[in-house]
């Protein structure tokens, strides 16, 4: 006749060894299928962020949805998707129709970009200039 401690000794010796494998794999797998991927926008008029005044910011998170209190995030996210997120890309390359007023607005881009962090700032001459390059990201 067998032991039944021993028995039940073993049995729980497995039972630790698989199931312990099993947990510490299910503590290693990734909480979402995205990469995070959330910013936070401000525009500001001056010549840097440090001294711009009457600021205003929107959120923008594009995984897995495209949400925030941006007035359009969806347009926002697809604009950035195909830039492949480098804000300095939105432009479109040609120099825009704008008047030659210097009234500078500051854009400040923070947070994280498809699990990269993001700090990006950039003065326009003037709004309109602002709006040409990055006609839906900045639109707020």
């Amino acid at each position: 006749m067998r032991n039944p401690a021993r028995w039940a000794a073993a049995l729980t010796l497995t039972a630790t060894a698989v199931c312990g494998t099993l947990t510490g794999a299910a503590h290693a797998a990734p909480s979402s299928l995205y990469a995070p991927s959330a910013l936070v926008l401000t525009v500001g008029h001056g010549d840097s962020a440090a001294t711009a005044s009457a600021a205003r910011a929107v959120t923008l998170s594009c995984a897995p949805t495209a949400t925030g209190t941006h007035p359009d995030p969806a347009s926002a996210c697809a604009e950035l998707r195909r830039a492949g997120g480098d804000l300095d890309a939105l432009g479109t390359g040609t120099e825009p129709l704008c008047t030659k007023q210097y009234d500078p607005v500051v854009v400040t881009v923070d947070g994280v970009w498809q699990g990269r962090r993001v700090s990006y700032e950039k003065t326009f001459a003037n709004e309109c200039v602002k709006t040409a390059y990055g006609p839906t990201v900045f639109a707020f």
